[in-house]
């Protein structure tokens, strides 16, 4: 049976916006990808002295259980050399599985809906473009009002096409 899954892309080492094209190429290897938004650069959360991220999200049709899913998300990840030294730190690419249809799990080594996803600009602003009636399963909130309440400040704006 097929899932609709929303899989957060995010890069900034090297050639971001290179990096992220290459992740969804590889994503294919988990199912069509139906959707995909705008690239957006993004200030650095938590770790700050770092370079901006440049952020995406893709609408993924997907036959994978959530943790084959979060298998072929680490996979890319390591394709793609992800350094994962300092936590919310400097990387190639991070592959975040945001929504599995309406599943609410919470295991040692995955929590879906992603916990940090109603309060993060560079995960809610991409997710709205493509999918703003999506409904949070845990929140039972819209993607359009989850992104009208939060309160996140840091900066998210379109990418130039010269990223």
């Amino acid at each position: 049976m097929s899932t609709i899954a929303y899989i957060g892309l995010g890069s900034n080492v090297g050639d971001r916006k290179g990096n992220c094209l290459h992740a969804l190429k590889l994503l294919r290897r988990a199912g069509p990808i139906l959707k995909t938004s705008s690239f957006f650069c993004t200030a650095p959360v938590g770790f700050l002295k770092q370079r901006d991220f440049i952020n995406a999200v893709v609408e993924l049709k997907t036959n994978l259980s959530p943790k084959d899913l979060l298998a072929v998300c680490h996979s890319i990840e390591d394709e793609l050399k992800r350094n994962r030294q300092v936590r919310w730190g400097p990387r190639t690419i991070d592959l975040d599985i945001l929504l599995y249809g309406n599943l609410i799990m919470d295991t040692s080594d995955l929590t879906i809906p992603h916990p940090l996803l109603a309060s993060r600009g560079f995960v809610l602003i991409p997710l709205y473009e493509i999918a703003p009636q999506t409904i949070h399963p845990v929140l039972q909130k819209s993607v359009a009002l989850l992104l009208h309440e939060m309160s996140d400040t840091h900066r998210v704006v379109a990418c130039d096409s010269q990223e």
